[in-house]
Formats: structure tokens, sequence, C-alpha cells
């Protein structure tokens, strides 16, 4: 019953499958003003506005033009920009547009922002989705010159000042640290691999009986702890470097799809243990997967190479210390309740099993497609 009801719990996660919810907003100086591309995906368009008219499961090019108007009114009604504390009021200034990004299908939202004065700060206030998707980000750039201002907002960040005076490395430098504790807190299926490997920090095999027993003391847990994650860490930074600096590229659909399939791994291991003293080999080898997913999130960003050491040393800062903050937290509360039957049951086998059923789900959307398509 407690595997079930922790079946409950997490369930909802596969909610959470799909590469997370972005759009990406683009402004650029423009005389007194400015001028503005913001795409959004017509999958989280159709949450809202219900593109698909015929229900078919297919949005079509028709469907999106004769829903323009809502689109841009929709998105729109949702930014605000302002200038040395004066409103830069929003004008739709083209049609809508459809473009493929690497997980989908966009809508592009063309629009100028007509400012009282020639700004020298810009004040964005961001609100699209919010209230539906609370992982929802925006992916803000201001300029085009190779030095415009990367920013991800979110719903417990949706407001930046941004100087049009230039950007300094260690502000630059404290975005990305920003951004990478985000990503690693918001990204369930890093988190979810990171729990599956840690489960069993607390407990070790008995050589004689083969039963599992817990840890003599916490020294012990800490160290596999350290093995583990410091595994995991040095596996995931080697392919965002690499995948970052754009020596190596490999498809989001397979990156995101083999993730699934590492989180799925790691999970059965706990039921079924092939990996037992060298869970952190399957650290190291499964983390590599994860860097490739880490790295499509700075690509996202479009981020000037000036720029990228710093961008790509913060960003790793960012997802160790998100990561080290999660480790924090679960492991003297594994140590507490290490001995206990409601640990080795419903939450070693139990939660385990539960994390690899999400993970399946997670697979089947990301290999095989799941929901709205546009054609």
């Amino acid at each position: 019953m407690k595997a079930v009801a922790l079946a409950l719990l997490l369930f909802p996660l596969a909610a959470l499958a799909h590469k997370p919810s972005d759009s990406y907003l683009h402004l650029d100086r423009s005389g007194t003003g400015f001028t503005g591309r913001w795409d959004v995906a017509l999958r989280d368009l159709e949450e809202v506005l219900v593109l698909d008219a015929d229900g078919n499961g297919a949005i079509t090019w028709g469907e999106v033009r004769a829903r323009q108007a809502d689109v841009a009114g929709y998105a729109l009604a949702r930014l605000k920009l302002s200038s040395d504390g004066a409103a830069c009021p929003l004008t739709s200034a083209a049609a809508l547009r459809v473009v493929r990004h690497s997980d989908g299908a966009y809508a592009v939202v063309d629009f100028t922002a007509a400012c009282a004065a020639v700004p020298r700060t810009l004040d964005v206030d961001y609100a699209l989705l919010f209230d539906r998707d609370p992982q929802h980000r925006g992916i803000v750039r201001v300029g085009s010159d190779g030095a415009g201002e990367p920013l991800v907002l979110s719903a417990t960040r949706h407001t930046a000042r941004v100087s049009l005076e230039g950007l300094s490395p260690w502000r630059r430098f404290g975005q990305m640290v920003h951004s990478g504790i985000e990503h690693i807190w918001a990204g369930v299926d890093h988190l979810l691999f990171l729990l599956a490997l840690l489960l069993p920090s607390v407990l070790q095999r008995d050589r004689e009986t083969g039963r599992l027993v817990p840890v003599a003391d916490f020294g012990a847990a800490v160290r596999d702890v350290v093995k583990v994650v410091s595994a995991f860490t040095l596996a995931h930074s080697l392919t965002l470097s690499a995948a970052a600096l754009g020596w190596v590229s490999l498809p989001s659909r397979w990156v995101e799809s083999a993730i699934a399939a590492s989180v799925i791994v790691a999970a059965l291991n706990n039921v079924f243990p092939w990996m037992d003293r060298t869970r952190w080999l399957a650290a190291f080898a499964l983390g590599l997967l994860h860097g490739f997913g880490f790295a499509s999130v700075l690509a996202d960003l479009e981020l000037p190479a000036g720029s990228l050491a710093v961008t790509l040393f913060g960003f790793n800062v960012g997802v160790e210390l998100g990561q080290l903050a999660c480790v924090a937290v679960f492991l003297p509360v594994a140590y507490l309740l290490r001995a206990t039957p409601v640990y080795r049951r419903a939450l070693l086998v139990g939660g385990s099993m539960v994390i690899a059923l999400v993970a399946c789900a997670w697979f089947a959307e990301r290999a095989f497609g799941v929901g709205v398509s546009f054609i």
C-alpha cells in the first residue's frame, strides 16, 4: 500500500516528460524603441487557445493563420517593457509565422516597442504561461551585436532590468550560476536519476547472506555518495563542455530519449542489482548522456562566442550547487530511516519501481512522440 501511495504522488511527474516549456524572446534596439521576435511553442498555445479546431491531433497552417490575432494578443498581453520608468507600448508588426525548433513547431510573433526617449535601461516583466505551467521559462536576449544579455525568466523570477551599456563578465557569471541551479531543480528527470543513484547509499549488501543491511556509520554513506556524485559530475561536465564548444552534436530527441532510458536503468538497478559496488561507474557512463541534456539549455540561449567560457563555467557551478543542495537534504533523512522497513521496501524498492514507471512514460513520449503535432 505504501508503494501504491508513493506511485500516486509521483505519477503526475509523467506530465513533465517532454522538454521543459520554453519561449524565445529577442529584443533589438531600434531608434527610440525596440523590435522584437517572440517564438512560442504551438503545443503551449494549444493548451490555452485550442488551435486544433477539428480536434484531429494535428495543427495545420490554416488553423494557425485563422487564430493569428488571438496568438499575438495572448502573447503581447503577457509582456511589459519599460525604459527609465516609462512604459514602451507593444504593437504587433507582421503576420504570424511558424518555424521549427529542435523540439517542435513554434509560432513567431513579431512586434515593436515604442519608448518615449532613447532607452538607457530596459525593464522586462514576463508573464507568459506561468498560470498554466510554473516550470515554463522565458529565454530572453537583448541585442544582436554579439554582446546581448541572455536572461532566463521564470515564475519565481519574472522581471529583470537590463543595462543597455554592456554586461560585465561577473554579472554574466552570476546569471548563469542562477540558471544552472534553476535548471537542476526544475529538471525532474535529472533529479530522479540522481535520487535513484543515491537511494542505496545508506545500505550495503551483507557478503554472507546477500541481504541489504544498514551502513555502520554516516561516514560510509558519505563516501559512497561522494563517489557517485563525483562520477556523475565529471561525466556530465565533459559532455556539457564538448557539446557547448561545438565538438559534438547529437539530435535533441535522441538525447532526451536516452536520458529517460538512463533513469529506467538506474532505478531498476536498485530492484535487480547487477551494478552493486560499481554504481559510480554507472553514474559516470549514464552521466555522459545528461551532459548533452544540460548543453541543450545553453544552446537555447544562443550565447556569443566571447562569453562562452564564463557562461559554461557559471552554468556548471550552478548545476553542482543545485545537486549538492539536494544531496544535503536527502542524505541525513535517508540515514535516519535506513534501518526501517519503510526505507528498504517502500522507498528503495517501491520508490525505484515508481521512478522506472515514470521514466518509461517519458521514454515513450520522447522516443515515439505523443501529443499534438504541426503539419
